[in-house]
């Protein structure tokens, strides 16, 4: 796609599901080369290392181009599962922060969980670039949407319509950047994730945002998903209540619609 299919294809989405923010494309770099010339470096433009999911909510909300290093990230986590430490075995690390900050039962536990995750190896790439699809100026390895259940409902229908799979979860509570960005570009199938702690902490992320995230390659099979599932019976977002129905008052407001020629 092009830039204006890009733009024609977020204006679709958001509008059709009433989005309260951007749809966002993520692009992972093996260089750090061929990036917009206005991306925010943020250890460089803006003074200051960043959590992934601060650079996403940038996007999502700003409207800006984010670039994400190793200089410019201060989430412990998410550098692990990208690949940008030098930890030797990043399962073995990322499950002893597990332990440490309490959300692990034991070693071997929180060792079991973070080699579940998806990741990158060391040094595979060097940085991740997240722009409103609107706008990117690059073809997304992910795109990503935050809505509401309601709206994730829909993203499902129209993943299955096309696709004939049920949307895969796996949920953990915690580095969900993972889940979002890394899992739908290695699987190239289509996630339905819970946030974690840190990004509703960190990132401002609300209690009512779940994410929807895709392979890039998937979004003209999206759209097309979600103008045709259940159209013939009218689902849409928002979902309309039927209405098509006699209702039955309490016995006061039937007493007294006797007296009064009401009903």
């Amino acid at each position: 796609m092009n830039q204006k299919n890009f733009s024609e294809a977020a204006e679709s989405v958001r509008n059709d599901l009433r989005l309260k923010t951007f749809p966002v494309a993520a692009k992972f770099l093996e260089e750090k080369k061929g990036y917009p010339e206005k991306t925010c470096w943020p250890s460089t433009t803006l003074g200051k290392r960043i959590a992934l999911c601060q650079g996403v909510t940038m996007a999502r909300n700003y409207g800006w181009t984010v670039g994400i290093g190793r200089e410019d990230l201060v989430c412990v986590p998410a550098a692990i599962v990208f690949g940008m430490s030098d930890a030797s075995s990043p399962p073995a690390s990322l499950g002893r922060l597990f332990c440490d900050t309490g959300f692990s039962s034991g070693e071997s536990t929180a060792e079991k969980e973070a080699a579940s995750m998806s990741r990158f190896e060391n040094g595979e790439i060097r940085a991740v670039l997240v722009a409103p699809l609107a706008r990117t100026a690059f073809e997304p390895d992910t795109i990503v949407f935050y809505g509401n259940p309601a709206q994730m409902m829909r993203f499902a229908q129209a993943w299955s319509y096309v696709r004939g799979d049920r949307v895969p979860g796996h949920f953990g509570g915690k580095v969900e950047c993972d889940e979002y960005l890394i899992a739908p570009f290695k699987t190239q199938s289509a996630r339905m994730v819970l946030p974690g702690n840190g990004e509703r902490i960190f990132a401002a992320t609300q209690d009512d945002e779940m994410v929807f995230a895709i392979p890039g390659s998937a979004l003209t099979d999206l759209i097309e998903g979600l103008k045709a599932a259940g159209k013939a019976v009218g689902a849409r977002y928002p979902v309309t209540p039927y209405q098509n129905f006699q209702p039955d008052f309490p016995k006061a407001h039937k007493k007294l619609g006797a007296e009064i020629g009401v009903l």
